[in-house]
């Protein structure tokens, strides 16, 4: 009797204790019934590549994996520790820290490429797997570096883009994840006549930029070249077509690899075209000169007396090389670079309309190119102005712009006057759309009849300007050199200089603008010594490329 008793109460005890775990797990806490054993899995999408215009590769996704550990089944650890560092080089240390014992999952790296994976899984080793993924690729390493920007992992571990297009269009490129939810045995084996339900990931857009690859292989050459022979300490080059304002080409130096970013310091990311500041020195002169002109301060056919220094309150401007002409035209102020006549353009203009154009011109904003990381430049206010800042910006010292700034205003003195928005992508394609961007004129700053006769003056610059350059011969070719000083803690440093060129062809119906800075080139201070033969090698390219014809 004893021993039924006994057993009695062993089975009511166990009925009691199911009851209250069935109690607890459908009144108390019914979703920890879903928790424990509905399990709930991402599917991650393929980030969208980018192409150039002509749909050349440019980022592209290679297969990588997820490797994971799951340490209950790990029967050596030590082994399994030395034996996984054979092949991923993590550090022993590192790969034991990222075990924990008490779970049944644990990843250890991510971007596992497809021959490490292969060596692994000849090892054998109990305890490993591996889930399927995907690892951003760049054809071309560092050509378009600055450019493209790069993607790398967020405080999350996910991945995203940083800089440039990666980072502007992040959200078009990464796509959406899908999802598996399954039933789970208590051992978490799926349970085959349980709830199995599957979306399917949407993978991200792909992006066709403005940039011409060939394009592109030509500045970044040049610019290397150039920053040699002329021993500059860093340098850019824009091309645009001013029609569009499509970028085709955006190479600065130094510049990083894309593939291995993570070897460089944050310093080499930042995109110098959209991010540096600079003077632009003499390149500005034809803004203001466009401005009295489009005003009608001025004719193309009126003259100056060039005959000294100019004094404004207590400072005194000079001419370049301090030598004086007398009776000179308009054009010849731009060819011959005259500081004191733009002084005199900029009086005969006038303060308030001279800082209304400079607005137009759009140096008080950023450009809205679709570039992550862009400065707005640096225009104070008005009434901040005193009437040397007007004298000095005629002739672009004392005001600082952004290189893409300074190309896309230039682009409206020889377009016919428009003001375009800068950009980098073409189209955006999908599975299901293909979406063209397109960008109309935000307004126009100078009429059609003034961008001619600017157009004519910027040729007469080149022809006949204080330096004869190896320009092309049978092309007509427009543009402006450019000086300007380091401004350092609130004075100039006469042997630091910014040295540019501006400069379009043909004239008639320009096809490409290009720009290009050097940074504290040591072989000469002058821009017409540096910049200016560096646009010209670039210019020769280009003409043979777009099958330009001379005139």
């Amino acid at each position: 009797m004893t021993k039924h008793r006994l057993l009695f109460i062993i089975f009511f005890l166990s009925y009691i204790a199911i009851i209250s775990k069935l109690f607890y797990l459908q009144i108390i806490n019914p979703s920890s019934v879903k928790t424990n054993y509905l399990k709930t899995s991402r599917i991650m999408p393929e980030r969208g590549r980018i192409f150039d215009r002509n749909g050349e590769p440019m980022a592209v996704n290679k297969s990588s994996y997820l490797l994971f550990a799951e340490p209950k089944k790990i029967n050596n650890l030590d082994e399994f520790v030395r034996k996984v560092d054979s092949v991923l080089q993590m550090g022993e240390a590192s790969i034991e820290a990222k075990i924990d014992k008490n779970k049944n999952w644990t990843a250890i790296k991510n971007d596992v490429n497809t021959e490490q994976k292969q060596k692994l899984q000849k090892i054998g080793l109990k305890g490993i797997g591996f889930d399927d993924g995907f690892l951003r690729h760049y054809p071309e390493s560092s050509l378009s570096a600055h450019l493209l920007g790069f993607v790398g992992k967020d405080s999350e571990g996910e991945d995203i883009g940083y800089f440039g297009i990666e980072g502007f269009y992040n959200k078009e490129l990464v796509g959406f994840p899908g999802i598996i939810k399954s039933d789970r045995d208590i051992l978490g084996r799926p349970i085959l006549i349980g709830t199995q339900q599957r979306l399917d990931p949407e993978n991200g857009r792909d992006l066709y930029l403005t940039i011409d690859k060939p394009v592109q292989e030509i500045a970044k050459a040049k610019l290397q070249i150039g920053l040699e022979q002329y021993r500059a300490k860093e340098g850019c080059i824009l091309i645009a077509d001013p029609q569009t304002m499509e970028i085709l080409a955006l190479s600065c130096l130094p510049d990083f690899d894309v593939n291995q970013y993570y070897l460089f310091s944050e310093q080499f990311f930042k995109n110098p075209a959209i991010s540096n500041l600079y003077e632009p020195g003499s390149t500005f002169k034809p803004f203001i000169m466009a401005a009295a002109l489009e005003e009608k301060s001025i004719k193309p056919n009126d003259f100056y007396e060039e005959d000294g220094p100019v004094r404004i309150g207590e400072y005194t401007i000079k001419t370049w090389n301090d030598k004086y002409e007398g009776k000179i035209s308009m054009t010849r102020i731009l060819e011959k670079s005259s500081n004191v006549g733009m002084v005199y353009i900029s009086e005969k203009l006038g303060q308030k309309k001279m800082y209304s154009y400079l607005k137009k011109y759009g140096f008080n904003r950023e450009t809205g190119i679709d570039l992550q990381g862009e400065a707005p430049g640096y225009l104070k206010e008005e009434f901040n102005w005193y009437p040397i800042d007007f004298a000095t910006t005629s002739f672009g010292q004392g005001i600082a712009v952004t290189p893409i700034q300074m190309i896309r205003a230039f682009a409206s003195l020889v377009n016919g006057g428009k003001m375009l928005k800068p950009h980098a992508v073409k189209r955006i394609t999908s599975n299901e759309a293909k979406k063209n961007i397109s960008f109309n004129p935000q307004s126009e700053v100078i009429s059609s009849k003034t961008s001619e006769i600017i157009k004519r003056m910027l040729l007469s610059t080149v022809e006949n300007g204080e330096i004869r350059w190896a320009k092309p011969k049978g092309y007509q070719i427009g543009g402006k050199t450019g000086t300007a000083q380091i401004p350092i803690k609130g004075h100039y440093d006469p042997t630091k200089t910014v040295t540019s060129f501006i400069g379009f062809a043909p004239v008639n119906d320009p096809k490409f603008l290009a720009l290009v800075i050097l940074r504290e080139p040591q072989s000469s201070p002058w821009g017409s010594e540096t910049a200016a033969p560096l646009f010209f090698e670039v210019a020769k390219e280009l003409l043979v490329y777009y099958n330009i014809a001379p005139e």
